[in-house]
């Protein structure tokens, strides 16, 4: 089969590999229909996330049609089905499963030891994501083996395109826990930084669960305007202060709710902090660039929400987390918990409440994927979201 494969910074190919089997009697084999480059797929293009091995294939994001079903998923899925597959992998049997808490699985990380050392305790298995969460080949491919299919996998009825419900694996419910982790009230302000695939979900997300004003920050101006058709103030950060801005819009007194939907690459570059961040890690002493998350700390309202689905990787420096504290706020982090949400979030699609497809700004087929790694990277010919073709 065709699939796409690390081979290094920078290099992702279109490659001829050995077609996946059933390993364990819980897998499923799935023909990808559909699949997507994620903004965290970025950090393994550009070799900031640790853990990747020459020939992993990528990408967490996909869906298809079941082809083959072990002996022990059969109860849960037929050959024939169309399945969202989550990027988090999860057995359904060990405490945090038991508790919605999807993306800490104890047992589908296969590499838990390794995990175990480097995170303290381990967290699910991902696909396409690194061998610290388990080394799982990735869904940019024409068929993916599916480990624990009994329990990852969101069954889609008909009459729903690909691209109404593709986002279900990853970006919709990572938009919509920033969100909801936030408890949001109907009084409160939400201010988003990053207005890329997961802040477009966060801004819908928020406004649906009733925020009085959501507010996003970024640069790029097809990002802004879709961030603004979607009920959003905007704020161009190379164009106007941020803070300045923000106490403008709150009366002074500052967002009650601030999401980051940036992550470690953060891509300001006129700030002091950002430019030590970017020697530091041209240096190799940190590893996440984190201007964002230092200018939510000094803008949030204190008792406020900090809230951080953007990925980081590792080490980062010059965290004001004193002014954290004594401003008292609350952090709230995390992969997505990603079954946790769609149930609610599939019914929605279906009610009409939102299309998840409006972020989808080019379609290609699989082989163009390693030249649109770069197209988005680079946010190019109005680049916000990537779909696939295998």
């Amino acid at each position: 089969m065709r699939a796409l494969v690390w081979h290094g910074a920078n290099d992702i190919r279109c490659d001829t590999v050995p077609d996946p089997e059933i390993e364990h009697p819980r897998d499923a084999i799935v023909k990808v229909t559909t699949c997507a480059i994620c903004g965290s797929d970025l950090h393994l293009h550009d070799n900031f996330m640790p853990g990747m091995e020459k020939g992993d294939i990528v990408g967490h994001e996909f869906m298809g049609e079941v082809m083959e079903v072990g002996a022990e998923a059969k109860s849960a899925l037929k050959v024939g089905e169309r399945v969202v597959v989550p990027f988090t992998i999860w057995c359904g049997e060990c405490d945090q499963c038991r508790r919605g808490n999807y993306s800490v699985c104890e047992r589908s990380n296969r590499n838990k030891a390794l995990a175990d050392k480097m995170f303290g305790h381990t967290t699910a298995g991902l696909f396409g994501y690194t061998h610290l969460t388990g080394g799982y080949a990735g869904g940019q491919a024409e068929y993916v083996r599916v480990p624990m299919a009994d329990r990852t996998h969101i069954k889609i009825p008909s009459g729903l395109t690909d691209e109404q419900v593709l986002f279900l694996g990853d970006i919709f419910p990572t938009g919509w826990q920033a969100a909801a982790q936030c408890d949001i009230q109907p009084t409160d302000t939400v201010a988003i930084w990053g207005c890329g695939p997961v802040g477009q979900m966060t801004i819908r997300s928020a406004i649906l669960l009733g925020a009085k004003q959501v507010i996003a920050i970024d640069c790029v101006p097809e990002r802004l305007a879709m961030a603004k058709a979607g009920g959003a103030i905007t704020i161009d950060f190379e164009e106007e202060s941020v803070v300045e801005r923000l106490n403008e819009l709150t009366g002074g007194k500052g967002p009650e709710k601030c999401i980051d939907a940036v992550g470690m690459e953060a891509h300001a570059t006129a700030t002091i902090d950002s430019m030590m961040d970017r020697a530091k890690q041209a240096l190799m002493l940190e590893s996440d660039r984190a201007h964002v998350l230092r200018e939510m700390i000094y803008v949030c309202r204190p008792a406020g929400t900090l809230s951080i689905p953007g990925v980081y990787g590792g080490l980062v420096d010059k965290m004001p987390f004193g002014m954290a504290m004594n401003k008292g706020l609350t952090w709230r982090m995390g992969q997505t918990h990603v079954n946790r949400w769609t149930d609610d979030l599939l019914n929605r699609i279906q009610e009409g409440q939102i299309d998840p497809s409006f972020v989808i700004t080019h379609t290609v087929p699989l082989d163009q994927g390693p030249e649109m790694y770069k197209t988005f990277r680079d946010k190019r010919d109005g680049c916000i979201k990537v779909v696939l073709k295998p």
